[in-house]
Protein backbone atom coordinates (compact mmCIF):
# COMPACT_ATOMS: atom_id res chain seq x y z
CA UNK A 1 0.00 0.00 0.00
CA UNK A 2 2.88 2.35 0.74
CA UNK A 3 4.22 2.03 -2.74
CA UNK A 4 0.81 2.78 -4.27
CA UNK A 5 0.52 5.86 -2.12
CA UNK A 6 4.02 6.92 -3.13
CA UNK A 7 3.10 6.45 -6.83
CA UNK A 8 -0.08 8.49 -6.42
CA UNK A 9 1.89 11.21 -4.65
CA UNK A 10 4.48 11.32 -7.47
CA UNK A 11 1.70 11.36 -10.06
CA UNK A 12 0.01 14.24 -8.26
CA UNK A 13 3.30 16.15 -8.20
CA UNK A 14 3.83 15.49 -11.92
CA UNK A 15 0.31 16.67 -12.79
CA UNK A 16 0.72 19.67 -10.48
CA UNK A 17 4.04 20.53 -12.14
CA UNK A 18 2.53 20.33 -15.61
CA UNK A 19 -0.42 22.49 -14.57
CA UNK A 20 2.00 24.94 -12.91
CA UNK A 21 4.08 25.21 -16.08
CA UNK A 22 0.94 25.74 -18.15
CA UNK A 23 -0.20 28.51 -15.80
CA UNK A 24 3.24 30.15 -15.98
CA UNK A 25 3.14 29.93 -19.78
CA UNK A 26 -0.31 31.56 -19.94
CA UNK A 27 0.81 34.32 -17.56
CA UNK A 28 3.91 34.89 -19.71
CA UNK A 29 1.86 35.05 -22.87
CA UNK A 30 -0.43 37.70 -21.40
CA UNK A 31 2.42 39.58 -19.75
CA UNK A 32 4.34 39.99 -23.01
CA UNK A 33 1.36 40.69 -25.29
CA UNK A 34 1.33 37.29 -26.90
CA UNK A 35 -2.36 36.88 -26.22
CA UNK A 36 -3.10 39.67 -28.64
CA UNK A 37 -1.18 37.89 -31.37
CA UNK A 38 -2.72 34.54 -30.52
CA UNK A 39 -6.28 35.83 -30.65
CA UNK A 40 -5.73 38.39 -33.44
CA UNK A 41 -6.84 36.10 -36.29
CA UNK A 42 -10.13 35.52 -34.49
CA UNK A 43 -10.65 39.22 -33.91
CA UNK A 44 -9.64 40.15 -37.48
CA UNK A 45 -6.82 42.34 -36.30
CA UNK A 46 -3.93 40.35 -37.67
CA UNK A 47 -4.61 41.40 -41.24
CA UNK A 48 -5.10 45.01 -40.20
CA UNK A 49 -1.90 45.05 -38.16
CA UNK A 50 0.14 43.53 -40.97
CA UNK A 51 -1.31 45.91 -43.54
CA UNK A 52 0.82 49.01 -43.88
CA UNK A 53 -2.15 51.02 -45.10
CA UNK A 54 -3.06 51.56 -41.48
CA UNK A 55 0.15 53.48 -40.96
CA UNK A 56 -0.26 57.24 -40.98
CA UNK A 57 3.23 57.57 -42.41
CA UNK A 58 2.29 55.29 -45.33
CA UNK A 59 -0.87 57.27 -46.02
CA UNK A 60 0.97 60.58 -46.11
CA UNK A 61 3.75 59.16 -48.27
CA UNK A 62 1.31 57.62 -50.75
CA UNK A 63 -0.67 60.85 -50.96
CA UNK A 64 2.45 62.93 -51.65
CA UNK A 65 3.84 60.35 -54.06
CA UNK A 66 1.00 60.92 -56.52
CA UNK A 67 1.67 64.65 -56.52
CA UNK A 68 5.41 64.08 -56.92
CA UNK A 69 4.96 61.73 -59.88
CA UNK A 70 2.51 64.06 -61.61
CA UNK A 71 4.86 66.98 -61.01
CA UNK A 72 7.76 64.98 -62.46
CA UNK A 73 5.73 64.46 -65.63
CA UNK A 74 4.97 68.18 -65.85
CA UNK A 75 8.59 69.11 -65.17
CA UNK A 76 9.78 66.87 -67.99
CA UNK A 77 7.19 68.40 -70.32
CA UNK A 78 8.29 71.93 -69.40
CA UNK A 79 11.94 71.11 -69.96
CA UNK A 80 11.15 69.48 -73.31
CA UNK A 81 9.24 72.56 -74.39
CA UNK A 82 12.07 74.90 -73.31
CA UNK A 83 14.62 72.80 -75.18
CA UNK A 84 12.47 72.74 -78.30
CA UNK A 85 12.22 76.54 -78.16
CA UNK A 86 16.00 76.79 -77.80
CA UNK A 87 16.52 74.39 -80.70
CA UNK A 88 14.95 76.86 -83.14
CA UNK A 89 17.97 79.17 -82.83
CA UNK A 90 20.66 76.67 -81.79
CA UNK A 91 23.79 75.77 -83.68
CA UNK A 92 24.04 72.36 -85.29
CA UNK A 93 26.16 70.97 -82.44
CA UNK A 94 23.78 72.35 -79.82
CA UNK A 95 20.77 71.07 -81.78
CA UNK A 96 22.22 67.55 -81.62
CA UNK A 97 22.68 67.89 -77.86
CA UNK A 98 19.15 69.20 -77.49
CA UNK A 99 17.75 66.28 -79.51
CA UNK A 100 19.53 63.82 -77.23
CA UNK A 101 18.27 65.61 -74.14
CA UNK A 102 14.70 65.68 -75.46
CA UNK A 103 14.84 61.96 -76.19
CA UNK A 104 16.07 61.24 -72.65
CA UNK A 105 13.42 63.53 -71.15
CA UNK A 106 10.66 61.82 -73.12
CA UNK A 107 11.82 58.45 -71.80
CA UNK A 108 11.89 59.85 -68.25
CA UNK A 109 8.41 61.31 -68.73
CA UNK A 110 7.04 57.97 -69.93
CA UNK A 111 8.62 56.22 -66.91
CA UNK A 112 6.96 58.73 -64.58
CA UNK A 113 3.59 58.30 -66.33
CA UNK A 114 3.87 54.52 -66.05
CA UNK A 115 4.86 54.73 -62.37
CA UNK A 116 1.91 57.04 -61.67
CA UNK A 117 -0.56 54.76 -63.47
CA UNK A 118 0.86 51.67 -61.80
CA UNK A 119 0.53 53.14 -58.32
CA UNK A 120 -2.93 54.53 -59.06
CA UNK A 121 -4.05 51.01 -59.98
CA UNK A 122 -2.72 49.44 -56.77
CA UNK A 123 -5.58 48.65 -54.45
CA UNK A 124 -3.75 49.59 -51.26
CA UNK A 125 -2.67 53.00 -52.64
CA UNK A 126 -5.87 53.98 -54.44
CA UNK A 127 -7.59 55.39 -51.32
CA UNK A 128 -4.79 57.96 -51.02
CA UNK A 129 -5.08 59.21 -54.58
CA UNK A 130 -6.19 62.85 -54.33
CA UNK A 131 -9.56 63.59 -55.94
CA UNK A 132 -8.05 66.59 -57.78
CA UNK A 133 -5.48 64.43 -59.55
CA UNK A 134 -6.38 62.48 -62.68
CA UNK A 135 -6.95 58.78 -62.16
CA UNK A 136 -4.53 57.95 -64.97
CA UNK A 137 -2.02 59.92 -66.99
CA UNK A 138 -1.76 59.55 -70.76
CA UNK A 139 1.76 59.15 -72.15
CA UNK A 140 0.60 60.23 -75.61
CA UNK A 141 -0.61 63.73 -74.70
CA UNK A 142 1.87 66.57 -74.82
CA UNK A 143 0.64 68.49 -71.76
CA UNK A 144 -0.39 66.87 -68.51
CA UNK A 145 -2.76 68.56 -66.11
CA UNK A 146 -2.26 67.49 -62.53
CA UNK A 147 -5.47 68.97 -61.19
CA UNK A 148 -8.97 68.39 -62.43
Amino acid sequence: MGQVREGVRLGAWAVGGIVGLAVLYVIGVFAFGGAGWITAPFRGEADRRENTVGSGEFRQTAYEEFFDLCEAVQNAEGTIQALQEERKTASETRATQIDQSVTALRATRIESVNAYNSKAAQEHRAPFHDKDLPYRLDADVERTTCTN
